[in-house]
């Protein structure tokens, strides 16, 4: 029986022609990055495109993106007469990503230094060998032949004049070998600074979109990456105590992304944390038998030390971080960081690119880190979703479907959230002028904003603690500046103090500045002996202590100051505590605090005197200051 083989053969035709319509184009689109909102850790990085797509279904393949991009946090905004299909997030270990002209440079430079290097010993072995041939041959004549005087006297010059080139080459060359080793050394640390010691790869994101007809639609990826991230600084200036405080508002941002992010829209978002003070704060002096009055800490509240990586090599670039604050640092190019620490902190948070972050104590003024490299990031796997990692796959097979966790959104879909830290609320800062920031890991000083604020000075000390006076700048409405905690550069009549913190954590309606230590205003508090006496009155014993505190003003101007004390609080109802005197104090009865506050003309010195008496039973013990 025949068979018709026609309606077959157009059967095949009609399956292959099907199936090569169906097959899906690959398109790779390079962007540029167009906006960054930098949080304190972390950035959300956007970029826009415009694509050309033909009709059918495309993989259009965002490439050179960064390796460190949190998946979960990708969405794809795409307007246009096409359907996005799936998106997916990858790491190409393949294709890595473009070093930076800077980086390329040092590279090559450091390829030309290291090959004089290895010219320059060669010819030291040369001349080695030089000297050891001519020292094998300096006798002449052999044993039965007599050598004449002249002989000897040429052969005698020869040797000296070629043993002087030879050493004077040999020492010509150890110093240009010295300065080669030198100028390698530091072109590798600046390197090393600029790119560390991982290759990574080239970070991918793929959307599968889909177009009835040739169609241009245009893109926007929005994503978060790590190893980014700000903390504020600040100038204050003050020129006397009757002009405004003049606050200028920095941010010090730095990122390794891998990825630079030039002439960039850039915004700053952080959390309102609350504040306290630097000044040094009383403890109740609480009174009881066999008790201690309180101690005082008074080690400095500035924090310096080394970060250093396993081999002992400093970590330039490395960020120290109060905990739980926003108050941080960077290490320099030798690894050494100074952080000021504010009333009752007591953790640092270290971290560097590539490395394990550490939680330190502070327990003293001296803390040296060494951070372990983190030899489990960036796996070679591709991520997909919230964490969850599969086997690599072809591109259509990874592409079936929205990968959960990756948001795909329409025109009017909402922007990704921001991310806020617990009980704190975000405050965002937009910079109006275009900033780069490129991805070499050091610090770049942005201004936010320059404000000139109201401010009633007052001097505060508290000798039995310190007996420096501290000038205080007190501001009102001080919330509708957004202000973070962070470190503060002082600058008080021209002069530059010092560091103190701007920390807003604990402030009420009126902000304390800190504006650092006056020596013109001189504070002293000695004990008075002639009020220090113990008496036995039947059973009780009575015990009196006295102090006499001196202040001057050596200013040329009116101050305005308060001065704190203390008087011991009775825990016992056998222990009575009398106050003689205190020079028209105020007195705190539950704390036993003791505030003197006045005004002094210039020039003036004025005398307050604190005195109480103690009584308690004869056979107790009870320890005075």
């Amino acid at each position: 029986m025949a068979i018709n083989k026609l309606p077959l053969l157009i059967a095949l035709c009609f399956i292959f022609c099907n199936t090569y319509s169906q097959e899906i184009i690959e398109k790779k689109i390079s962007t540029h990055v167009n906006e960054v909102t930098v949080f304190l850790e972390g950035a959300q990085i956007t970029r826009k495109k415009t694509v050309e797509i033909k009709q059918g279904k495309t993989i259009l393949k965002f490439n050179n993106l960064s390796p460190f991009i949190d998946a979960k946090s990708i969405q794809v905004k795409a307007e246009g007469n096409i359907t996005v299909l799936g998106v997916n997030h990858q790491q190409n270990f393949i294709e890595k990503l473009d070093k930076q002209k800077e980086l390329v440079d040092l590279e090559t430079k450091l390829k030309e230094v290291d090959d004089k290097i290895i010219l320059e010993r060669t010819y030291l072995q040369i001349l080695s060998e030089e000297l050891a041939f001519l020292k094998e041959n300096r006798n002449i004549g052999g044993k039965n032949q007599e050598v004449s005087v002249a002989n000897l006297k040429d052969a005698s010059l020869f040797f000296g004049a070629k043993l002087k080139e030879l050493k004077i080459k040999e020492i010509e060359r150890n110093n240009t070998l010295k300065n080669l080793n030198t100028e390698s050394r530091d072109l590798t640390n600046q390197i090393n600074t600029i790119s560390g010691k991982k290759e990574f790869p080239n970070g991918e994101i793929l959307v599968k979109v889909a177009a009835k007809n040739n169609a241009t639609a245009n893109f926007e990826l929005s994503y978060v990456v790590e190893n980014a991230g700000w903390f504020p600084t600040y100038d204050i200036r003050a020129k006397n105590v009757n002009e405004p405080v003049e606050l200028i508002y920095k941010a010090s941002i730095k990122q390794d992304t891998k990825v630079s992010w030039d002439n960039v829209k850039l915004n700053l978002s952080s959390a309102n944390p609350n504040v306290s003070g630097v000044a040094p704060e009383l403890k109740t002096y609480f009174l009881n038998y066999n008790t201690r009055p309180p101690v005082y800490n008074r080690a400095s509240n500035e924090v310096s030390g080394l970060v250093l990586d396993q081999d002992n090599n400093p970590l330039p670039g490395a960020t120290v971080l109060i905990k739980g604050t926003t108050i941080g640092t960077s290490t320099d190019f030798d690894g050494k960081y100074s952080i000021t620490i504010p009333n009752n902190e007591s953790s640092l948070v270290f971290s560097y690119l590539g490395y394990i972050s550490q939680t330190k104590p502070i327990q003293s003024e001296v803390l040296n880190i060494m951070l372990e490299e983190d030899s489990t990031s960036l796996d070679e796997v591709v991520v997909i979703g919230y964490g969850t990692t599969r086997k690599r796959k072809s591109v259509t097979e990874a592409l079936q479907g929205t990968v959960s966790g990756i948001n795909i959104r329409g025109a009017n879909s909402i922007p990704i959230p921001t991310v806020q830290t617990e009980n704190q609320t975000t405050v965002d800062f937009e910079i109006k002028t275009p900033y780069t920031i490129k991805s070499d890991n050091k610090s770049y000083s942005v201004d936010i904003d320059t404000y000139n604020l109201p401010a009633f000075y007052q001097y505060y000390s508290v000798p039995k603690i310190d007996k420096d006076a501290f000038l205080i700048a007190n501001i009102s409405n001080w919330e509708q500046y957004n202000l973070l905690e962070g470190e503060a550069n002082i600058f008080f009549e021209g002069t530059y103090i010092g560091k103190t913190l701007l920390d807003v954590r604990y402030a009420t309606d009126t902000l304390q500045i800190s504006l650092g230590r006056d020596k013109n205003v001189s504070v002293k508090r000695e004990k008075v002996n002639e009020f220090i006496s113990k008496n036995f009155i039947g059973s009780k014993k009575e015990e009196s202590r006295g102090w006499n505190i001196d202040v001057k003003n050596n200013k040329s101007q009116q101050i305005s100051m308060v001065i704190y004390d203390q008087i011991p609080v009775s825990t016992n109802e056998d222990i009575k505590i009398e106050v003689s005197e205190i020079s028209g104090a105020k007195r705190n009865n539950q704390s036993g605090e003791i505030k003197w506050e006045f005004t002094i003309a210039p020039n003036e010195t004025k005398n307050f005197i604190l005195r109480y008496l103690v009584k308690y039973p004869k056979n107790k013990t009870i320890i005075l200051e």
